[in-house]
Protein backbone atom coordinates (compact mmCIF):
# COMPACT_ATOMS: atom_id res chain seq x y z
CA UNK A 1 0.00 0.00 0.00
CA UNK A 2 1.28 3.55 -0.73
CA UNK A 3 0.66 4.60 2.89
CA UNK A 4 3.35 2.14 3.98
CA UNK A 5 5.93 4.64 2.72
CA UNK A 6 4.71 7.44 5.02
CA UNK A 7 6.42 8.34 8.32
CA UNK A 8 4.36 7.08 11.34
CA UNK A 9 2.91 10.51 12.24
CA UNK A 10 1.93 11.37 8.67
CA UNK A 11 0.50 7.87 8.23
CA UNK A 12 -1.79 8.29 11.25
CA UNK A 13 -2.95 11.73 10.14
CA UNK A 14 -3.68 10.56 6.58
CA UNK A 15 -5.57 7.50 7.85
CA UNK A 16 -7.62 9.52 10.34
CA UNK A 17 -8.59 12.09 7.70
CA UNK A 18 -9.57 9.37 5.23
CA UNK A 19 -11.69 7.48 7.77
CA UNK A 20 -13.44 10.64 8.96
CA UNK A 21 -14.18 11.78 5.41
CA UNK A 22 -15.53 8.46 4.22
CA UNK A 23 -17.54 7.91 7.41
CA UNK A 24 -19.30 11.22 6.91
CA UNK A 25 -19.77 10.46 3.22
CA UNK A 26 -21.74 7.25 3.66
CA UNK A 27 -25.14 8.58 4.87
CA UNK A 28 -25.16 11.47 2.44
CA UNK A 29 -23.95 9.62 -0.65
CA UNK A 30 -27.37 8.35 -1.81
CA UNK A 31 -28.91 11.79 -2.33
CA UNK A 32 -25.90 13.01 -4.36
CA UNK A 33 -25.14 9.77 -6.26
CA UNK A 34 -26.48 11.19 -9.53
CA UNK A 35 -23.82 13.94 -9.42
CA UNK A 36 -20.84 11.58 -9.35
CA UNK A 37 -18.48 12.43 -12.22
CA UNK A 38 -15.58 10.52 -13.72
CA UNK A 39 -13.20 11.25 -16.58
CA UNK A 40 -10.50 9.36 -18.45
CA UNK A 41 -8.00 11.07 -20.72
CA UNK A 42 -4.66 10.78 -22.42
CA UNK A 43 -2.18 13.65 -22.63
CA UNK A 44 1.20 14.23 -24.23
CA UNK A 45 2.76 15.30 -20.90
CA UNK A 46 1.90 15.64 -17.21
CA UNK A 47 3.04 19.17 -16.50
CA UNK A 48 2.25 20.87 -13.20
CA UNK A 49 3.32 24.40 -12.30
CA UNK A 50 5.74 24.51 -15.21
CA UNK A 51 7.46 21.19 -14.41
CA UNK A 52 6.97 17.90 -16.23
CA UNK A 53 6.17 15.13 -13.77
CA UNK A 54 6.31 12.45 -16.46
CA UNK A 55 9.72 13.43 -17.88
CA UNK A 56 7.99 14.65 -21.04
CA UNK A 57 6.33 11.29 -21.75
CA UNK A 58 2.62 10.79 -22.60
CA UNK A 59 0.33 9.85 -19.71
CA UNK A 60 -3.03 8.28 -18.95
CA UNK A 61 -5.18 10.06 -16.37
CA UNK A 62 -8.36 9.00 -14.55
CA UNK A 63 -10.35 11.14 -12.11
CA UNK A 64 -13.40 10.65 -9.90
CA UNK A 65 -15.44 13.20 -7.93
CA UNK A 66 -18.05 12.10 -5.37
CA UNK A 67 -20.34 14.78 -3.83
CA UNK A 68 -21.10 14.07 -0.16
CA UNK A 69 -22.90 17.28 0.85
CA UNK A 70 -23.95 20.54 -0.75
CA UNK A 71 -20.76 22.08 -2.09
CA UNK A 72 -18.51 19.36 -0.64
CA UNK A 73 -16.94 16.53 -2.63
CA UNK A 74 -14.34 13.82 -2.22
CA UNK A 75 -11.96 13.68 -5.18
CA UNK A 76 -9.38 11.27 -6.46
CA UNK A 77 -7.19 11.03 -9.54
CA UNK A 78 -4.39 8.84 -10.81
CA UNK A 79 -1.81 9.64 -13.49
CA UNK A 80 0.81 7.32 -14.97
CA UNK A 81 4.39 8.61 -14.56
CA UNK A 82 6.40 5.68 -15.95
CA UNK A 83 9.23 5.84 -13.39
CA UNK A 84 9.57 9.60 -12.87
CA UNK A 85 13.07 10.63 -11.75
CA UNK A 86 11.60 13.80 -10.20
CA UNK A 87 9.55 11.68 -7.80
CA UNK A 88 11.98 8.95 -6.87
CA UNK A 89 11.15 6.60 -9.73
CA UNK A 90 7.40 6.65 -9.06
CA UNK A 91 5.22 4.82 -11.57
CA UNK A 92 2.19 7.06 -10.88
CA UNK A 93 0.84 9.88 -8.77
CA UNK A 94 -2.45 9.44 -6.92
CA UNK A 95 -4.09 12.63 -5.65
CA UNK A 96 -6.68 12.16 -2.89
CA UNK A 97 -8.60 14.89 -1.10
CA UNK A 98 -11.72 16.88 -0.43
CA UNK A 99 -12.94 20.15 -1.94
CA UNK A 100 -15.59 22.64 -0.86
CA UNK A 101 -17.13 25.34 -3.05
CA UNK A 102 -19.73 27.97 -2.22
CA UNK A 103 -21.33 30.72 -4.32
CA UNK A 104 -21.80 34.02 -2.47
CA UNK A 105 -23.33 36.63 -4.71
CA UNK A 106 -21.06 36.98 -7.72
CA UNK A 107 -18.15 35.29 -5.93
CA UNK A 108 -17.23 31.61 -6.10
CA UNK A 109 -15.20 30.60 -3.03
CA UNK A 110 -13.37 27.30 -2.64
CA UNK A 111 -11.14 25.39 -0.24
CA UNK A 112 -9.41 22.03 -0.52
CA UNK A 113 -7.04 19.61 1.13
CA UNK A 114 -5.07 17.07 -0.88
CA UNK A 115 -2.46 14.38 -0.40
CA UNK A 116 -0.17 13.22 -3.23
CA UNK A 117 0.86 9.57 -3.15
CA UNK A 118 3.58 8.12 -5.39
CA UNK A 119 3.24 4.35 -5.94
CA UNK A 120 6.52 2.76 -6.91
CA UNK A 121 8.65 5.08 -4.74
CA UNK A 122 9.41 5.50 -1.05
CA UNK A 123 9.03 8.58 1.16
CA UNK A 124 7.74 10.81 -1.65
CA UNK A 125 4.18 11.55 -0.48
CA UNK A 126 3.23 15.04 0.67
CA UNK A 127 0.09 17.06 1.40
CA UNK A 128 -1.09 20.58 0.74
CA UNK A 129 -4.07 22.82 1.38
CA UNK A 130 -5.56 25.47 -0.86
CA UNK A 131 -8.15 28.22 -1.18
CA UNK A 132 -9.44 30.30 -4.05
CA UNK A 133 -11.89 32.94 -5.19
CA UNK A 134 -13.44 33.45 -8.61
CA UNK A 135 -15.94 35.77 -10.25
CA UNK A 136 -17.46 36.52 -13.64
CA UNK A 137 -16.77 39.59 -15.74
CA UNK A 138 -19.13 39.36 -18.70
CA UNK A 139 -18.36 36.07 -20.47
CA UNK A 140 -15.01 35.65 -18.69
CA UNK A 141 -14.24 33.83 -15.45
CA UNK A 142 -11.37 35.15 -13.29
CA UNK A 143 -9.84 32.98 -10.56
CA UNK A 144 -7.20 33.62 -7.90
CA UNK A 145 -5.81 30.65 -5.95
CA UNK A 146 -3.26 29.79 -3.33
CA UNK A 147 -1.87 26.38 -2.36
CA UNK A 148 0.43 25.70 0.55
CA UNK A 149 2.39 22.56 1.39
CA UNK A 150 3.49 22.85 5.06
CA UNK A 151 7.03 21.88 5.97
CA UNK A 152 7.57 18.23 5.04
CA UNK A 153 10.72 16.18 4.58
CA UNK A 154 9.50 14.86 1.21
CA UNK A 155 9.72 18.35 -0.33
CA UNK A 156 12.67 19.66 1.69
CA UNK A 157 10.76 22.43 3.46
CA UNK A 158 7.51 24.16 2.64
CA UNK A 159 6.05 25.31 -0.68
CA UNK A 160 3.69 28.18 -1.54
CA UNK A 161 2.02 28.46 -4.93
CA UNK A 162 -0.02 31.52 -5.91
CA UNK A 163 -1.80 31.72 -9.25
CA UNK A 164 -4.28 33.70 -11.30
CA UNK A 165 -6.22 32.44 -14.31
CA UNK A 166 -8.90 33.57 -16.72
CA UNK A 167 -11.10 31.71 -19.18
CA UNK A 168 -13.88 32.59 -21.60
CA UNK A 169 -16.08 30.69 -24.02
CA UNK A 170 -15.92 31.63 -27.68
CA UNK A 171 -19.50 32.68 -28.65
CA UNK A 172 -21.21 30.27 -31.02
CA UNK A 173 -18.56 27.57 -30.66
CA UNK A 174 -17.74 24.70 -28.25
CA UNK A 175 -14.35 26.34 -27.60
CA UNK A 176 -12.96 27.89 -24.42
CA UNK A 177 -9.76 29.92 -24.28
CA UNK A 178 -7.77 30.33 -21.09
CA UNK A 179 -4.61 31.84 -19.66
CA UNK A 180 -2.84 31.48 -16.35
CA UNK A 181 0.24 32.59 -14.41
CA UNK A 182 1.66 31.30 -11.14
CA UNK A 183 4.59 31.67 -8.79
CA UNK A 184 6.24 29.01 -6.62
CA UNK A 185 8.25 29.95 -3.52
CA UNK A 186 9.04 28.69 -0.03
CA UNK A 187 11.71 27.90 2.53
CA UNK A 188 14.26 25.22 1.66
CA UNK A 189 15.55 23.35 4.73
CA UNK A 190 17.01 20.63 2.50
CA UNK A 191 18.05 22.18 -0.87
CA UNK A 192 18.35 18.82 -2.60
CA UNK A 193 14.83 17.75 -1.66
CA UNK A 194 13.42 21.24 -2.25
CA UNK A 195 14.71 21.10 -5.83
CA UNK A 196 12.03 18.47 -6.49
CA UNK A 197 9.32 21.17 -6.66
CA UNK A 198 11.54 24.26 -7.04
CA UNK A 199 14.63 23.23 -9.04
CA UNK A 200 15.64 26.86 -9.66
CA UNK A 201 14.45 28.38 -6.38
CA UNK A 202 11.42 30.69 -6.57
CA UNK A 203 10.10 30.88 -10.13
CA UNK A 204 7.18 31.84 -12.39
CA UNK A 205 5.18 29.63 -14.71
CA UNK A 206 2.58 30.64 -17.29
CA UNK A 207 0.54 29.32 -20.17
CA UNK A 208 -2.39 29.69 -22.53
CA UNK A 209 -4.79 27.07 -23.83
CA UNK A 210 -7.77 26.23 -26.02
CA UNK A 211 -10.27 23.52 -25.06
CA UNK A 212 -13.05 21.85 -27.04
CA UNK A 213 -16.08 20.26 -25.37
CA UNK A 214 -18.73 18.30 -27.26
CA UNK A 215 -21.06 16.02 -25.30
CA UNK A 216 -18.93 13.62 -23.29
CA UNK A 217 -15.80 14.28 -25.36
CA UNK A 218 -13.20 16.95 -24.72
CA UNK A 219 -9.88 17.89 -26.28
CA UNK A 220 -7.40 20.66 -25.75
CA UNK A 221 -4.00 22.09 -26.47
CA UNK A 222 -1.94 24.17 -24.05
CA UNK A 223 1.26 26.17 -24.34
CA UNK A 224 3.28 26.11 -21.10
CA UNK A 225 6.54 27.77 -20.08
CA UNK A 226 8.38 28.93 -16.96
CA UNK A 227 11.23 31.15 -15.80
CA UNK A 228 13.31 28.10 -14.75
CA UNK A 229 16.82 27.94 -16.18
CA UNK A 230 16.47 25.04 -18.63
CA UNK A 231 20.24 24.67 -19.00
CA UNK A 232 20.18 23.10 -15.52
CA UNK A 233 16.66 21.61 -15.40
CA UNK A 234 15.14 19.31 -17.99
CA UNK A 235 11.47 19.35 -19.00
CA UNK A 236 10.74 22.83 -17.64
CA UNK A 237 10.84 25.03 -20.74
CA UNK A 238 8.32 25.98 -23.40
CA UNK A 239 6.16 23.16 -24.71
CA UNK A 240 2.82 22.35 -26.32
CA UNK A 241 0.65 19.80 -24.52
CA UNK A 242 -2.27 18.04 -26.18
CA UNK A 243 -4.99 16.01 -24.49
CA UNK A 244 -8.11 13.98 -25.34
CA UNK A 245 -10.68 13.03 -22.72
CA UNK A 246 -14.01 11.29 -22.17
CA UNK A 247 -16.51 11.81 -19.33
CA UNK A 248 -18.25 8.76 -17.92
Amino acid sequence: MPSANLPPTEKRVALACALAAWASAGPAFAQYADRVSATVEIASDERRRGLSWSEGDPVVRAALSVPVAEGLSLDGSAVSLWGSDRHGGADAVVDLGAAYMRQIGGWRLSAEGRYHLFPGSSGQGYGEIGAGAGFLIGPASIDINGNYAPRQSAVGGDNLYLSASASAGVPGTPLTVSARIGRSSGNARDPLRAARLRPDGAYWDYGIGVDYLKGRWSAGVRYADSSIDTSRTRHAGATLIGRLGFSL
